[in-house]
């Protein structure tokens, strides 16, 4: 089994929330916090610690007391900018990744990737949920991975990739699905940030 000592959580708060007009979206309030705090609560007590990828705010971010990892260009790459960012920092084993936006993931998703990881012996494992009418959804954002990947996924990006399930695919990812799909609910609009407050922890 991967002890929680061999891990280490990065949070996603790099992205620019076009969608959200374009507000940095780990600082919008939710339920009386910023969204940077539920995930911090969420991920925090699964790893040994955390680091945060934000790309503005960073003095804010630096407030709750992790290192705050840039992407390396400022172009907004995506998630996988972020990824290789954490990579990059990273002094455990492992690397697992959560975005900010999305307050009620599990609080065993650790546990569970990394046992997933370790049966199927991959280099990735991710989250996935299953609506109510069966149908599967991944959740890259959500995401175990070992420190040694960071060499491919440097180079995945410097040849102008972006797309994680291509990178995943060259990496043999696995997954896990998780049955409550409403645990990786997201605020991308303020519409769907007012429907996660009528879910409750």
């Amino acid at each position: 089994m991967i002890a929680r000592s061999e891990i280490t959580g990065l949070l996603l708060a790099g992205g620019r929330a076009l969608r959200m007009g374009g507000i940095d979206k780990g600082l919008i309030p939710f339920q009386g916090k910023p969204l940077i705090e539920h995930a911090i609560n969420r991920l925090g007590p699964q790893v040994a610690n955390l680091v945060i990828n934000a790309n503005r705010n960073q003095t804010v971010y630096s407030q709750y007391g992790y290192p705050i990892v840039a992407d390396e260009n400022q172009d907004y790459a995506g998630p996988l900018a972020g990824y290789l960012a954490g990579l990059k920092v990273c002094n455990t084993p492992y690397l697992m990744t959560a975005p900010c936006d999305s307050p009620l993931f599990p609080t065993d998703l650790v546990e569970v990737l990394a046992h997933t990881l370790k049966k199927q012996g991959s280099h990735i494992a991710y989250a996935s949920s299953q609506d109510p009418s069966g149908k599967i959804w991944a959740q890259p954002v959500f995401c175990l991975m070992k420190r040694e990947v960071v060499d491919s996924l440097e180079q995945f990006l410097a040849d102008g990739q972006r797309k994680i399930d291509r990178w995943f695919a060259s990496q043999n990812a696995c997954t896990t699905v998780f049955q409550n799909e409403s645990a990786f609910a997201n605020a991308n609009t303020p519409d769907e940030l007012a429907q996660l407050e009528k879910f409750t922890n």
